[in-house]
């Protein structure tokens, strides 16, 4: 079991178990939502990911519901509620806890990012994706 808090203090999340996945986000939502070239991304069941205090608040910018804290404004999870699942700003996790798996959502990379892990232009066939990846 994991206990963690915004940058504030006034939201605090309850994960467990282990993640589904670790992923570096490269998508136009994720972009537009951090400010940010990716993200990193660690999935779990939504019903591993608990706020145990405080009230997050929704926002959406293309459409993905995310949850972030009213006050610092940190993003906390991402809604996939048609998988049941909840995405987690893997920043919030214990330093060394976080070991990217994947790349997702590389056709809309700002820049490439080479290195020695699968890099699908959407989503790989195990979340509903294609398989199709791209070359850097």
């Amino acid at each position: 079991m994991i206990e963690t808090q915004c940058l504030c203090g006034e939201v605090s999340l309850q994960i467990s178990g282990e993640p589904m996945a670790q992923v570096y986000c490269h998508c136009s939502d994720c972009q537009i939502a951090q400010g940010a070239a990716y993200v990193v991304n660690s999935v779990y069941p939504a019903e591993a990911v608990k706020v145990v205090s405080g009230e997050p608040v929704k926002m959406a910018v293309k459409g993905t519901p995310r949850l972030r804290c009213a006050s610092c404004g940190i993003a906390l999870f991402t809604e996939v509620a048609a998988a049941g699942l909840r995405s987690l700003n893997a920043y919030l996790l214990p330093k060394g806890s976080v070991a990217p798996q994947l790349h997702i959502h590389c056709a809309d990379a700002v820049m490439p990012i080479v290195d020695s892990l699968p890099h699908y232009a959407r989503l790989p066939a195990s979340f509903g994706g294609d398989d199709e990846c791209v070359e850097w």
